[in-house]
């Protein structure tokens, strides 16, 4: 009996994993290519965090708020974002890669949610990176490109960052 349910439930669990998109906890990878310097990437996206600290810019919806700084330098940026309502904790971490000769910055970013059980997320983890991106203004930069996919992203296809 034991290795009938064990059987059952890998089978389960296998066509799982292989037939739904994307990872199989709540998380995003993101890569950008902007070109502009790392430097001018790094203060633009620390600035935004700092002025997302506060709950204040979520009073009417949204999740553009509660962002928090936890180390950064001029390669690595860590950071912490909590979802206002439901009070869920997101890891975020910003490689800044300069390229040819630093006058481009090549950034792998990614989001992964603390809650060990998230599985789909709507969207939060892309949108906890794009929201700082775009609210500093860096996807208006010269050269900007971004690249994912549902596979490396949780639900990004579907992601509405105007609400999350």
């Amino acid at each position: 009996m034991h290795f009938r349910l064990c059987l059952l439930t890998t089978i389960i669990f296998g066509t799982f994993a292989f037939t739904t998109a994307g990872p199989l906890h709540a998380q995003c990878k993101v890569e950008w290519f902007f070109g502009i310097p790392c430097h001018d990437v790094f203060i633009a996206l620390v600035t935004q965090i700092k002025q997302w600290t506060t709950a204040d810019n979520c009073a009417h919806g949204g999740e553009k708020c509660l962002y928090k700084l936890e180390s950064s330098d001029v390669h690595f940026i860590k950071a912490k974002h909590t979802t206002p309502v439901k009070k869920y904790v997101d890891d975020l971490t910003f490689r800044l890669l300069p390229y040819p000769a630093n006058t481009n910055c090549h950034v792998v970013a990614l989001s992964v949610s603390e809650a060990w059980y998230a599985i789909l997320d709507y969207g939060t983890n892309y949108c906890n990176l794009f929201n700082l991106v775009e609210g500093s203004g860096l996807n208006q930069s010269p050269g900007y490109k971004e690249v994912t996919n549902d596979f490396i992203c949780t639900q990004h296809s579907t992601a509405n960052c105007t609400i999350y």
